[in-house]
């Protein structure tokens, strides 16, 4: 969950900020959703979170298929 996006992503695309995204260069973003209520975000990502690697592939899949980088589009 983050409040700004575009930040976000410029932290993961140069590194800073996480150690985990630096170790597996985690740089693409394949799907985001928005909330206007920071405890709806935290619990959509906590359901999220709960599911098995394939109900996220599948999520991931039905908004962007060809799992394209959206960061440009933000």
């Amino acid at each position: 969950m983050s409040n700004d996006l575009k930040r976000r992503m410029f932290e993961h695309k140069t590194h800073v900020g996480s150690k985990f995204t630096a170790k597996y260069k985690v740089t693409k973003l394949v799907y985001f959703e928005t909330f206007d209520n920071p405890g709806d975000a935290i619990a959509r990502e906590k359901q999220i979170k709960a599911g098995s690697r394939q109900k996220k592939i599948d999520l991931i899949e039905s908004m962007n298929p060809d799992w394209e980088d959206l960061t440009e589009s933000l």
